[in-house]
């Protein structure tokens, strides 16, 4: 009889770590603080409003007053520049965070996204590197590197394991979940068309960030998540360094549905499907509020038809895996 209930005991114990397994992850608790860097950017600006209904929320600016009059003052924005490296700034910004959400970035190719203000024109110091440089333009991005310029391997890269030694400096055992806003063609940066967007190494730049952001997780015991749009259009329109932003390119009147694949992947054989900015907010603010897509990349793309309902999208995260 003693025999039987060990091994009944045993069998218990035996499902209920199977059931912990494949349980979905605790999800970020609602009034968590969660850092947005980047949140004066198109991109960055709606996340931090979205999460702002959830969470509490610190977003990490430039400059607060072009952040102001689109944020609520629930949103805590902090002047910091990630190029100075692990600042006093940066250490508040990060402080006890639960969360971290990385929307920063650079454009593919120079632009005056490139230049250190992030709105002057950088035709000249792009040439004069190119001279220098006897036209590789290898050789010439690194010397703009060098030089202080928003090149990828700056802003991408660099910046990216900054936040990771200030985060673990500032927050601890208190870091949960970090997400990543990368891009579609990181894993295949090696298959067309993808070289041509990677002509300059952005896409280089961001698997060099993905890499140190998953073995840092695994080091610190926190999760994460790389969100992979492809073009990025929608409003806001109030940052006209970018294309599709200069001359508005909303295709969001009819292009609402959300389409999720885990992996740098092609959805609905469709490989010039674009991404609304806002999808990408809802989405990630999804992800933190149901604790889904953890320790994985995935897709997001959107597609002729409705938008899905909460429930919905929830369960697309959910299917993810």
């Amino acid at each position: 009889t003693l025999l039987r209930i060990d091994i009944a005991a045993s069998m218990v114990a035996f499902v209920v770590a199977l059931l912990a397994l494949s349980a979905p992850a605790a999800a970020l608790a609602p009034g968590s603080t969660v850092t947005v860097i980047g949140a004066s950017g198109n991109v960055g600006k709606l996340v931090a409003l979205r999460l702002s209904e959830t969470f509490k929320v610190r977003g990490v600016v430039r400059s607060a007053a072009r952040a102001r009059s689109f944020l609520p003052d629930s949103v805590d924005l902090i002047e910091c520049d990630l190029r100075d490296g692990p600042t006093a700034s940066l250490a508040k910004a990060l402080d006890g965070a639960a969360g971290l959400v990385v929307c920063t970035g650079t454009t593919a190719f120079p632009t005056k996204a490139w230049s250190e203000t992030g709105r002057d024109d950088v035709t000249f110091p792009v040439l004069q590197a190119l001279f220098e440089a006897k036209g590789d333009r290898f050789q010439a991005i690194d010397l703009l590197t060098e030089r202080g310029y928003n090149t990828p391997a700056t802003v991408d890269e660099t910046c990216t394991k900054t936040l990771l030694k200030s985060w673990y400096s500032s927050a601890g055992s208190n870091r949960d979940r970090l997400v990543l806003l990368s891009s579609v063609g990181v894993v295949r940066r090696d298959e067309m068309p993808y070289p041509i967007l990677n002509a300059c190494g952005v896409l280089t730049a961001k698997a060099s960030a993905e890499a140190a952001i998953k073995a840092d997780a695994e080091k610190g015991g926190y999760a994460y998540t790389f969100v992979r749009p492809g073009q990025l259009f929608g409003g806001p329109y109030d940052n006209n360094v970018y294309l599709g932003t200069l001359f508005q390119l909303d295709k969001d009147a009819d292009e609402r549905d959300v389409l999720l694949g885990r992996g740098d992947v092609t959805l609905n054989d469709d490989p010039q499907l674009g991404t609304l900015r806002s999808t990408l907010a809802e989405v990630i603010a999804q992800a933190l509020e149901t604790g889904s897509a953890q320790n994985m990349d995935f897709t997001c793309v959107n597609a002729k038809g409705a938008e899905p309902t909460v429930p919905e999208l929830r369960e697309r995260l959910a299917a993810l895996g």
